[in-house]
C-alpha cells in the first residue's frame, strides 16, 4: 500500500514536470513565447478602475489573452503580474499582498511585486514542502501597468497567446475544425 501511494505521488509530480514549460522574461518588451508571430507590445485594458481591489489584496483580469494578477500594496501602488503561480499554476490573484510581495495562497511562496522573483523560501507551506523539492524555484512575469480613463491598462505582448497556441498540434481532430488549423 505504501508503495502504491509513493508511486502515485511520483507519477503525479511527473505529470507536472514531463512537459517543458516555456521560459518567460520579466519584461514585456521581449517575447513571452517563441512562435511565428513577431512581438507586438502595447498597453491594453485589463480591468475597470472601479474593480481595483483594496490595498493588500489582488484580483484577476485578462489583457491580450493573458491571465493577469492585479495587486495593490499597502500604499495603494498597483502592480501587474502573471496570474499563474509556479509550480502548479494556481491563481496568484487569490494571494495576500504585504511587504512588497504577494504570497501564493496554496504553497506559501512569496513573489516580489516589482520583479516577480521568489522572496524567501520556495514552497514553504503544507503540500508545498513535498512539491517544492520536485521543482526549481521560478518567478512570475511582471508587466508595466498604468491607471486612467476608467481602466487599468497592462503592457503585454498581444501576440503571446497566438505564439503559444501556434505550438498546438494540428490534426484531424484539432479545435480549429480543419486538419490544417483553418476555420471552415
Amino acid at each position: 500500500m505504501k508503495l502504491a501511494v509513493i508511486t502515485s505521488l511520483v507519477a503525479g509530480a511527473a505529470a507536472f514536470t514531463s512537459t517543458p514549460s516555456p521560459a518567460f522574461k520579466t519584461s514585456s518588451s521581449t517575447q513571452l513565447f517563441a512562435g511565428p508571430f513577431k512581438a507586438k507590445v502595447q498597453y491594453v485594458p485589463c480591468i475597470a478602475t472601479e474593480d481595483l481591489p483594496a490595498p493588500g489584496q489582488a484580483t484577476s483580469g485578462v489583457a491580450g489573452g493573458l491571465a493577469i494578477c492585479i495587486a495593490v500594496d499597502e500604499n495603494g501602488s498597483v502592480y501587474a503580474l502573471g496570474d499563474k503561480c509556479p509550480p502548479i499554476n494556481q491563481p496568484l490573484s487569490f494571494g495576500r499582498v504585504a511587504g512588497g510581495c504577494i504570497e501564493d495562497p496554496v504553497l506559501g511562496t512569496k513573489f516580489n511585486l516589482k520583479t516577480g522573483e521568489v522572496e524567501g523560501k520556495w514552497c514553504p507551506g503544507g503540500v508545498g514542502k513535498l512539491l517544492g523539492g520536485l521543482f526549481d524555484p521560478s518567478g512570475v512575469p511582471v508587466y508595466p501597468v498604468k491607471t486612467g480613463k476608467g481602466t487599468v491598462d497592462v503592457q503585454v505582448d498581444v501576440n503571446a497567446k497566438a505564439n503559444f497556441e501556434s505550438q498546438y498540434w494540428s490534426g484531424v481532430l484539432d479545435a480549429q475544425g480543419k486538419a490544417n488549423g483553418k476555420y471552415y
